[in-house]
Order: C-alpha cells, then sequence, then structure tokens
C-alpha cells in the first residue's frame, strides 16, 4: 500500500513540476484575451449636401418675418433646454448676394436680437461664416410656399438641426406639420427631438444695448 502512495505522489510531483516549466516558458499563466465589444454604429444621418434646396427658390419672396414653429435637433442644449425655449422670430433681407438675418428672442427676461449674415451660394442654400472655415453653417432651403411655411437645414461640423418656420403664429396645417415630421425622420429626428416653440409673446422694438452679433450654437 505504501509503494502505490509512493507512486501516486511521484506523479503529482512531476506534473507540477511540467505545469511550472510550461508556465515559465510562456511568461507565465495563460489568460484568455477579454472579449472586445464592438463599437456602436452611427446613426446614418443623410448629409445636407444630398439634401437638395427646393426648385427654383426665389430669395426675394424668402424675404420677411418668419416665425419659428419647430426645431428638430440632437443639439445639446435643445436637449437640456428644450422646454425653456423662448418665442423666437426671423426677419430676412436681401442684398447683393448676401441675406441679412434678424433674429428676436427673450434671454434673462429681456428682448435680444441677433444680427447675422447669410452668404449665398446657389438660390436655397447659403453660408454662416464662422471664425474659421471648419466653423461655417451650411444652410439650405428645403421646402417652402413662400407664404405659409419653410423648412430649413442647418449643417455644421457634422451635425444638423432643421427648422419650422411660419408666416403667422396661427397653428399650420395637419399636413404641414406632417411634412416636417417626414423630413425629420430622414434626418433620423423622431419625436422626441423635437422641439415646439412659443407661438406667444414675441418681442417687438430691441435696445440698442441689446443688439450682438453672433453665430448660434444650434
Amino acid at each position: 500500500m505504501a509503494g502505490v502512495w509512493r507512486w501516486m505522489l511521484a506523479v503529482l510531483a512531476l506534473m507540477c513540476v511540467c505545469l511550472w516549466s510550461y508556465t515559465e516558458a510562456v511568461g507565465g499563466a495563460v489568460r484568455r484575451p477579454r472579449p472586445q465589444r464592438r463599437p456602436r454604429k452611427k446613426p446614418k444621418v443623410e448629409p445636407i449636401d444630398v439634401t437638395p434646396p427646393a426648385e427654383n427658390i426665389d430669395m426675394e419672396r424668402m424675404t420677411g418675418r418668419w416665425y419659428l414653429l419647430n426645431t428638430a435637433s440632437k443639439c445639446s442644449f435643445l436637449m437640456n433646454h428644450g422646454t425653456k425655449v423662448e418665442a423666437t422670430v426671423m426677419t430676412l433681407t436681401a442684398a447683393d448676394q448676401q441675406l441679412s438675418v434678424s433674429t428676436k428672442t427673450r434671454h434673462n427676461h429681456q428682448c435680444w436680437e441677433i444680427l447675422q449674415v447669410y452668404h449665398l451660394s446657389t438660390p436655397g442654400k447659403m453660408t454662416l461664416k464662422g471664425t474659421r472655415p471648419e466653423l461655417n453653417t451650411e444652410i439650405v432651403i428645403g421646402d417652402t410656399d413662400y407664404d405659409n411655411y419653410a423648412v430649413m437645414y442647418y449643417h455644421k461640423q457634422g451635425k444638423i438641426t432643421m427648422k419650422l418656420y411660419g408666416r403667422s403664429v396661427d397653428d399650420l396645417s395637419e399636413p404641414v406639420l406632417t411634412k416636417f415630421e417626414q423630413l425629420a425622420e430622414k434626418q433620423n429626428f423622431g419625436l422626441a427631438y423635437h422641439f415646439p416653440f412659443p407661438t406667444y409673446s414675441h418681442c417687438g422694438d430691441v435696445d440698442q444695448d441689446h443688439v450682438i452679433n453672433c453665430v448660434p450654437t444650434c
């Protein structure tokens, strides 16, 4: 019986020596590589370059006052403050391949006017220049009937914001709202990314101290 135990101990010792030699040869214990997570696929967004402007855009007919009624965007500011947006009105004035843009809205309970210049490239396509070329905002008039509504795309640094404007603050027809939702869906903007704007309490005259030139974040 003692001989059998000695034989078993010898076999165990030999196995330990073989295992120790193997791990030394490969530099230690063998570890299985951790499985790598596949990177999430970014949602496919239709580039604004292939979002054609409405046919035969007449920039003169686009001039005048427009009320911002709805915005579709994944802009971080709207995602965090979309329920606190203020009534906004935009006035367009055309002159020499440029479009002067006046936007009036409230901030901290005061009315402000933001002045900008859109540079026309082709009818329906414009550029709002940033401090550097890569910060430019490309703007496309995607759809409009001039008298009631206009859908505009704002493209900056790979991100798109869509805005629905109306000539009045009255509720738009259901077909127009449905069209805006369908166009937004093509840019992967579901209803969770829609931010309606107030249709009341718009700013009128603004003190000169509250007139600024700047580029919006969204």
